[in-house]
């Protein structure tokens, strides 16, 4: 069982809980995720079963789409509404009077966070300092510093409610303000929420987090658990061929001859070069259109190079 399983992860499971289940229901030891989603979020997870557990370096770094809440009026300890309320405010933070955030003042607020920006991880994330979970740190009251990574914000939109409301208001003088994010891999939702509340003047953290897309698989090719699970009881389709795995690669396309050598690892020589550069990555495809593996480009002796199999020889 070989290919690409969209999840459309329930709030309360771990992208954890969710491959463990799939390992049951599947009856396959080799799935993995290509990208953690918190336990209180819900929408994308992408999953690799079988031989597909290979590409994962190359979708890993996919670019994300996401549909947020922030919650404006109060910060908490993890960004997020799983941590406690921060009962005092921030030297610069201010009580937030609803009424006067305008769409001009949100407009402002987002502007600076969209493009090439330097986040910190938060000290609830799974960031590695030392080698150890900045989480576990966090959890023991600990704090370290943490360097600043460059993240792209490609879209940082309000979605304003049918009735062309702009907020939504909450209790304790809180609102809630609805945003379309697509971002790079390894930015912080939750830390641009903070960041919203920062250039507002409040505090603020993320209380609602749905993953729309994740690179080329959104939520229209999502299942359900349950749905996952009728389906593989039923016999219906439901894995994504790695024939369409990685799009964002070019092709080659080889003979039966060449197709052969490939499965063993040979370099084989490319016919048509368009769209080919040296040194980059290459979906090798056999006669019939099945990806046998991911190689390299050599432009100056016209060869691909497999270095990632996904098929064996026949």
């Amino acid at each position: 069982m070989d290919g690409i399983l969209i999840i459309d992860k329930p709030a309360g499971w771990t992208s954890h809980d969710v491959v463990a289940r799939a390992r049951r229901v599947l009856g396959e030891k080799r799935v993995g995720h290509t990208g953690t989603l918190d336990p209180f979020a819900t929408g994308v997870l992408v999953l690799l079963v079988g031989r597909a557990t290979r590409l994962a370096q190359f979708l890993s770094g996919a670019e994300k789409e996401y549909v947020a809440t922030v919650r404006l009026g109060y910060s908490t300890d993890t960004g997020d509404l799983m941590g406690g309320r921060r009962e005092s405010l921030s030297p610069g933070e201010a009580a937030l009077d609803c009424a006067a955030v305008t769409r001009e003042r949100v407009e402002a607020a987002l502007a600076p966070l969209r493009g090439d920006i330097e986040q910190v991880p938060p000290m609830y994330s799974a960031k590695k300092v030392a080698g150890k979970k900045l989480y576990e740190l966090a959890r023991r009251g600990e704090e370290v510093e943490r360097k600043a990574a460059r993240v792209r914000v490609s879209e940082f939109e309000i979605l304003a409610d049918e009735d062309g409301s702009l907020l939504r208001p909450g209790a304790g003088g809180t609102c809630d303000l609805r945003a379309r994010v697509v971002c790079s891999a390894g930015t912080y939702v939750r830390a641009l929420a903070e960041s919203v509340g920062e250039n507002l003047g409040t505090g603020a953290h993320l209380s609602a987090l749905r993953r729309t897309r994740a690179g080329e698989f959104g939520l229209e090719r999502a299942v359900s658990l349950e749905r996952m699970q009728k389906l593989v009881e039923g016999g219906g389709k439901f894995l994504v061929p790695l024939e369409a795995a990685l799009p964002h690669l070019p092709a080659a396309h080889l003979t039966a001859e060449d197709a052969r050598r490939a499965r063993h690892g040979a370099a084989v020589p490319v016919r048509d070069r368009a769209g080919l550069e040296d040194g980059r990555h290459v979906r090798v495809h056999d006669e019939g259109g099945a990806l046998i593996a991911v190689g390299v480009y050599d432009g100056a002796a016209g060869l691909v190079r497999p270095r990632v199999m996904l098929a064996v020889e026949k």
